[in-house]
C-alpha cells in the first residue's frame, strides 16, 4: 500500500482505481499486503470495498468488506519477554509497542507517529504488553541510524522471530518466526487456488523482499517501484514508476488480461 498503491498524500488516483476495476471485472483478485494493522485499513476499505488484506507483515488476515479478522499468528509471551529484556539490556533507550490485531499498546515514552487519540490505542507497561501473544512487536529508537538499529535487533532476536523494516526511521517490526508478507500471501493464494506463477506483486521496502522471493521463485512477477529500497530492487523481476506517477496502474495496463 504505502509507497506502492497509495500516493504520497495517501490517495489513490482515478487512473489507478479504474485500472484495478478493470482487473476485478476480469475476475482477478486484489490482495493487499502491508505492515499496517487492521485499524489503518478503514480508509482503503472505503475505496476498494472488498478483498483480502494481509496486515501486520503477514501476521493478520483481514476480510475488508465485513472488516473481520480471519486469522492471526502471534508471537508467544515467552519470546516477547526474552526479546524485549535482551534489547533493553543491550540498548536501554529502546522503546516498545505491540499490535494485537485491532488493538495497539505502547510504553509511555514510545512516540506513536500516527496513532494519537484513536480507539484501540492505549499506554501500557512493558510487563502488561508481553503477557499475551502479540501480532507484532515494535521496537523504536529515537536517535540511532535505522540500519544500525535494525541490525542490532536482528542480532538479539536471532532465530526466535522474524525482523522486518518498512519505515524511514529506526523502527524494527518483529513478527512470529516465519511470519512475513510471503507467508500471508501464500495462505491467501492457496485459499484462492492461485499459484505463485500467476501472481504480480508490487513493493518498495525491505518487508516486501520475502514476498518478492516467493513470487519470483514460483515464476511470478515481482515488481519494484522506481524509488524502492536497494534490497527490493535487487530481488525484483520487473520495475515500474513511482507511486506518485501511478506506477502500479502503468504496469498493470501493459499486461494481458487473458
Amino acid at each position: 500500500m504505502d509507497g506502492t498503491l497509495l500516493r504520497s498524500d495517501e490517495t489513490i488516483s482515478e487512473q489507478t482505481r479504474a485500472e484495478l476495476g478493470r482487473w476485478r471485472d476480469a475476475g482477478v483478485p486484489l490482495v493487499l499486503a502491508t505492515g499496517r494493522p487492521p485499524r489503518w485499513m478503514l480508509g482503503i476499505r472505503e475505496v476498494l470495498g472488498s478483498g483480502t488484506a494481509i496486515c501486520c507483515n503477514g501476521a493478520v488476515l483481514l476480510d475488508l468488506e465485513p472488516f473481520t479478522v480471519l486469522d492471526e499468528h502471534g508471537i508467544s509471551p515467552e519470546v516477547l519477554q526474552e526479546v524485549t529484556a535482551e534489547l533493553r539490556r543491550r540498548e536501554p533507550t529502546v522503546w516498545f509497542a505491540v499490535e494485537y490485531g485491532d488493538q495497539f499498546r505502547h510504553e509511555p515514552v514510545y512516540r506513536p507517529r500516527w496513532d494519537v487519540d484513536v480507539p484501540g490505542v492505549a499506554v501500557a507497561t512493558l510487563e502488561e504488553m508481553v503477557a499475551q501473544p502479540a501480532a507484532k512487536l515494535l521496537a523504536r529508537h529515537e536517535s540511532m541510524p535505522r540500519d544500525v538499529f535494525v541490525t542490532l535487533v536482528e542480532e538479539v532476536v536471532a532465530d526466535r522471530a522474524t525482523v522486518t523494516n518498512s519505515s524511514s526511521d529506526a523502527l524494527a517490526e518483529i513478527s512470529a518466526l516465519g511470519v512475513t508478507k510471503a507467508s500471508g500471501l501464500a495462505r491467501v493464494a492457496a485459499d484462492l487456488g492461485v499459484e505463485p506463477g500467476e501472481v504480480v506483486y508490487f513493493g518498495d521496502m525491505p518487508n516486501d523482499v520475502a514476498a518478492f522471493d516467493w513470487v519470483r521463485e514460483g515464476g511470478g512477477r515481482a515488481v519494484a517501484m522506481a524509488h524502492a529500497h536497494p534490497e527490493v530492487l535487487a530481488a525484483a523481476t520487473d520495475g515500474t514508476g513511482t507511486n506518485d506517477a501511478d506506477g502500479v496502474a502503468a504496469f498493470l495496463a501493459g499486461l494481458p488480461r487473458d
